[in-house]
């Protein structure tokens, strides 16, 4: 097990993450909107996510330390990263609902075709991204319920 290759592999989401996290901290209004009824409390979120992005890392770290990552796994790895990066970003501090629905929406079918991707090559690679899309999935209802109800 290459231990420098998982290491690097968590260490990208969670410190993009974490950025995006700082960039958008002063324009968060979440506990300001009208909600859905199973909104979850704000606290949550920065929990969930650090748990999501360690995992995303674990599973990319997987196909890596297995010589498994060619320019496909890659390719959707880092959009839909990119594309889950920027989410916050259009929701919290443009206030662009509308287009935050549509953004969840493209970042959840990424994520499935990153989870079909990661799991032809490994199953536990493509199984460790479920909580993700489960995550993404509840979050595109709450992004829309979200524009809806404000």
């Amino acid at each position: 097990m290459n231990f420098k290759t998982y290491i690097k592999s968590i260490l990208v989401p969670v410190i993009l993450g974490s950025i995006v996290g700082f960039i958008i901290s002063g324009f968060i209004d979440y506990n300001y909107l009208k909600k859905p009824i199973l909104a979850p409390p704000s606290i949550l979120f920065p929990i969930i996510w650090s748990i999501l992005y360690v995992l995303m890392g674990v599973s990319y770290g997987i196909l890596k330390s297995k010589s498994l990552v060619d320019s496909n796994i890659s390719s959707i790895y880092y959009l839909q990263l990119f594309v889950n990066l920027l989410w916050p970003i259009i929701f919290f501090v443009f206030k662009w609902r509308l287009l935050a629905f549509a953004w969840i929406v493209l970042l959840s079918i990424l994520v499935i075709i990153m989870i079909i991707r990661f799991y032809n090559k490994n199953k536990i690679s493509g199984l460790l991204q479920i909580p993700y899309l489960l995550w993404t999935l509840f979050a595109t209802y709450l992004t829309l319920f979200i524009y809806l109800l404000n």
